[in-house]
């Protein structure tokens, strides 16, 4: 062959084998795949970004109510004080509640109808962040919340109710403390079963070796006898609505990179101001709307599943990227005829051009892999 016609082969060769098709393709073809496979599993990925994010994390917060509780509790025990029947109590205190969207004022609201009391008017609901709700019933003040709202509002605690709300909080119970006019007037007990999968979602959590915290507005007994049944270890309780995105930003600024997992209004400022924010599908609308990641499912597991997602789809991506480098750096010289005076081998462009749509191919066929790899 001619000199002039040997250099124009070697130059088509080099155009051909230099074309980046799969540079391109090695980053969007795995995450295409890895948000379509989180979409069969219930995971809505809002954002590629999520992705890489998610396969960084080494701290995951989840918010206690709603979360790794079913968020619906239950009044499992109504102790009027002396003067005061337990219907007057339980009517009053669902006639206030009614006026309220937290998911305790459903339980005792629930509670009334199943007895089938009939509830007095309510207005003038006021709340109070971290300590309950105030509002006027039948002419007077009631109030329905935690012994800080009673302090607040001057309301003496007897010492055995103290007693007594101490111990069910010790046994997981959430306790409503009620004062109507200007006495108190009893107690409302509640609880709130843990999800069947809450437990096992930790192991799998902590089994990536991340860090896993509860976060939660509830005392620290009751937190932490919540913590404790799924196998959690360091709880941050007593957290007014207002302070959960703060403690996310503290865990930021010591160097972690943290996933906030919530479902309720009171989330959606830590769900914002996260790494990265997962909230559950069955949650308050603000929610789902601040979260980068959607769970459809009321599943802790997926949170793991999630995670297992985005590594894979990194470390798809690293390998398609490696691929496609080492397809440019070993055929590129072949190309150009470096070695033909030793070897006397060269790439032709027709073999070229195969080995440039089999890089590609290989790209592709790599990320479509992530279909068929065991997340769950």
């Amino acid at each position: 062959m001619s000199d002039w016609r040997l250099g124009l082969s070697c130059a088509v060769a080099v155009l051909v084998v230099a074309c980046p098709c799969a540079l391109g393709l090695a980053t969007p073809m795995a995450v295409i795949v890895g948000t379509g496979r989180g979409a069969e599993l219930g995971i809505l990925i809002k954002d590629a970004k999520v992705l890489e994010i998610a396969g960084q994390l080494d701290t995951v917060v989840l918010d206690k109510t709603g979360t790794i509780t079913e968020g619906t509790p239950r009044i499992v025990d109504v102790h009027p004080a002396e003067g005061v029947t337990a219907h007057e109590l339980l009517a009053t205190s669902a006639a206030v509640e009614h006026l309220s969207s937290h998911p305790l004022a459903s339980a005792v609201i629930h509670k009334a109808q199943e007895l089938g009391l009939e509830l007095p008017p309510a207005t003038e609901l006021s709340i109070e962040p971290g300590g309950g709700i105030k509002a006027i019933c039948q002419g007077r003040q009631v109030l329905v919340g935690n012994e800080r709202l009673l302090d607040q509002f001057q309301i003496e605690l007897p010492g055995d109710t103290r007693l007594f709300v101490r111990d069910s909080r010790d046994e997981g119970r959430q306790v409503l403390l009620v004062a109507i006019g200007e006495k108190f007037a009893g107690t409302l007990i509640a609880e709130d079963s843990v999800t069947p999968n809450a437990s096992q979602a930790v192991e799998e959590l902590k089994q990536l070796g991340l860090r896993v915290v509860m976060l939660s507005g509830d005392k620290r007994t009751t937190a932490e006898r919540i913590a404790a049944t799924v196998g959690i270890q360091e709880v941050i309780a007593e957290v007014l609505p207002e302070d959960k995105a703060g403690h996310v930003v503290r865990m930021r600024e010591d160097g972690y990179t943290v996933a906030m997992v919530g479902d309720g209004i009171n989330d959606a400022p830590a769900l914002a101001t996260a790494h990265l924010g997962i909230a559950l599908g069955t949650g308050a609308d603000v929610a789902i709307e601040a979260a980068d990641v959607v769970l459809v499912h009321h599943d802790l597991r997926a949170v793991a599943k999630a995670i297992r997602l985005s590594r894979q789809t990194l470390r798809t991506i690293r390998q398609n990227l490696f691929w496609a480098f080492a397809y440019n750096v070993l055929l590129l010289p072949l190309a150009t005829g470096m070695f033909m005076p030793w070897m006397g081998f060269r790439i032709p462009p027709a073999l070229a051009a195969v080995a440039m749509a089999a890089s590609s191919v290989s790209v592709v066929t790599n990320s479509l892999l992530l279909r068929l790899r065991r997340i769950a």
